[in-house]
């Protein structure tokens, strides 16, 4: 099948009506293409990454809650970089330095493996979500600046209609057809970015929940060593 591109002025397809619109139009069309592919490009990272994340993180715990020996698992799984391995560590990190005197203050131990824990969770959710952010402005104000670029297309297009005092519709139609096209693009990248990171933020909300759950077992687990101690 042969394919062909009309790119006269006048013509409907998309790269005509992006190499004959006005000069800020063409800008506003190519800042929103380059938001476009941005976006797709954090969507389908983040979107690798998270699922990633997830499984890994779902046989660290199996793992986890198999073992024997909580101090050969760290030493194991200490130069991990996976989420949950580094919440573990953090726990252990401080389970070691609260107990490692003579007296232990078990009700402050139990305060601290919390706080270091729940600082781990914390940051790890922070590296999550980087960059969901961007979406997000996307998403907000893609559609706006498409809407500027159609509203300065029409103003370029009346202000020709006036200076050439012809009013029919074969000379309006291009010019509106280009400016209209720039809210297209704006919605071409807003729509999927709002998706994508209403989508991404509920997996990260739920990985969070799976470390923080993880936490509250490490930190049980913890309590009860530390009751036996004397």
């Amino acid at each position: 099948m042969h394919w062909s591109f009309d790119l006269s002025p006048g013509s409907t397809s998309p790269l005509a009506l992006l190499l004959h619109a006005d000069v800020v139009v063409q800008i506003v069309m190519a800042g929103l293409l380059i938001a476009s592919i941005w976006t797709w490009a954090i969507i389908l990272g983040s979107s690798r990454r998270l699922g990633g994340t997830r499984r890994a993180t779902a046989k660290f715990e199996n793992d986890f809650w198999k073992a024997d020996d909580i101090d050969a698992f760290y030493k194991a799984n200490a130069d991990s970089d996976l989420p949950a391995a580094r919440v573990f560590s953090a726990g252990v990190t401080e389970w070691r330095r609260s107990t490692a005197g003579g007296i232990v203050d078990r009700e402050g131990v139990r305060e601290r493996l919390a706080t270091a824990m729940g600082s781990a969770v914390a940051n790890e959710v922070d590296k999550l979500s980087d960059r969901l952010n961007i979406l997000a402005t996307v998403g907000s104000v893609a559609p706006f600046v498409g809407l500027f670029g159609t509203v300065w297309g029409i103003m370029s297009s009346f202000t020709g209609i006036a200076a050439a005092q012809n009013t029919s519709l074969a000379v309006v139609a291009p010019g509106i057809a280009e400016a209209l096209f720039a809210t297209a693009i704006g919605l071409f990248a807003a729509i999927p970015a709002v998706i994508a990171y209403n989508r991404l933020g509920h997996a990260v909300n739920k990985i969070e929940a799976r470390l923080n759950r993880f936490a509250d077992g490490f930190h049980a687990t913890l309590s009860r060593q530390l009751e036996a101690k004397r």
